[in-house]
């Protein structure tokens, strides 16, 4: 018997990227027995992007939202109408700016049909060029916001020192534990939902993936990247719109998933790290509109 699944994507301004990602999610579904309803919720796009769906893509259920939720309460939006009409077996959340490589879909089901134990997952992601992009990262520590910041050597960048996995396990291409996925396209149990609950609205952008991932952890879930499963993901479409707020989002997001999850002694730590190095860039800085964001990030670090 083929699970029931039900695919969510979160839409803002990114009309040709989501006629693209439909395009080829219509074409893997067409590829497998698999049963899945699709969801597209528009956060009050201004491009054009629900007329596409409507013309291009009456197949799927469009959801006008008519202002911007963010990704957190798109998704819970309709996770909260799954929830109180039966939970699916399992819930892809897609991101717009992605395009399934055919099987992936079948590939990540079949490995949570026969993975139990297993609460989330995640495919390996692709640059838009076909290089590799990095997919599942450690839980977050003292270390990786000192890259961030540009306190420690970027040639580490992308070591285990900065939360990274080996090249070569993705290489080989045989699944492997990991603490959380890139929220691009992870693909979540729906009984490991309905224990660990939706994802935090808290979060209005970012992090929400890794505070999901966490709780998933603690309560007793696994969480693995499978390799064979590829997704091309023309990363961060919808953010680089609105940078310096992107990047305040950013960074309230990091303390509060620092607050949740991690001890007094790394908070602390942390937040001196980064209260030091903002205001630093606050003083050099030249543009109101930086010096408001940096405010903003001070205080969510207070």
């Amino acid at each position: 018997m083929e699970p029931r699944i039900s695919i969510i994507i979160i839409s803002w301004n990114v009309r040709e990227l989501l006629d693209h990602c439909l395009l080829s999610l219509q074409a893997e579904l067409a590829r497998t027995p698999i049963q899945a309803d699709v969801w597209i919720v528009d956060n009050a796009s201004y491009d054009g992007s629900t007329a596409m769906v409507k013309k291009q893509h009456p197949w799927v259920q469009l959801e006008e939202l008519g202002e911007n939720l963010g990704y957190v309460q798109g998704n819970n939006y309709v996770l909260k109408k799954l929830i109180n009409c039966n939970l699916p077996d399992y819930i892809w959340l897609l991101n717009p700016d992605t395009e399934i490589h055919p099987g992936a879909l079948s590939t990540l089901c079949d490995f949570l049909d026969t993975h139990p134990q297993v609460g989330l997952i995640g495919p390996q992601l692709l640059n838009t060029d076909g290089t590799r992009q990095e997919s599942a990262f450690r839980f977050p520590d003292l270390l990786q916001p000192m890259f961030d910041l540009h306190l420690l050597p970027q040639r580490f960048y992308y070591s285990r020192l900065n939360g990274r996995y080996p090249f070569t396990l993705y290489t080989h291409g045989s699944p492997f534990p990991i603490d959380f996925p890139l929220g691009a396209a992870m693909m979540a149990r729906g009984e490991a939902i309905a224990q660990v609950g939706l994802l935090d609205e808290r979060f209005f952008m970012y992090c929400e993936e890794i505070d999901w991932a966490w709780r998933m952890h603690k309560a007793g879930w696994q969480v693995w990247l499978v390799p064979a499963a590829k997704i091309t993901h023309h990363s961060g479409a919808s953010a680089n719109q609105d940078r310096p707020t992107t990047t305040a989002y950013l960074w309230e997001s990091r303390a509060r998933l620092y607050r949740k999850h991690r001890g007094t002694l790394t908070r602390y730590l942390v937040r001196t790290l980064i209260r030091h190095r903002f205001k630093v860039l606050d003083k050099t800085s030249a543009s109101s509109e930086w010096h408001r964001t940096y405010q903003k990030i001070l205080a969510a670090w207070e």
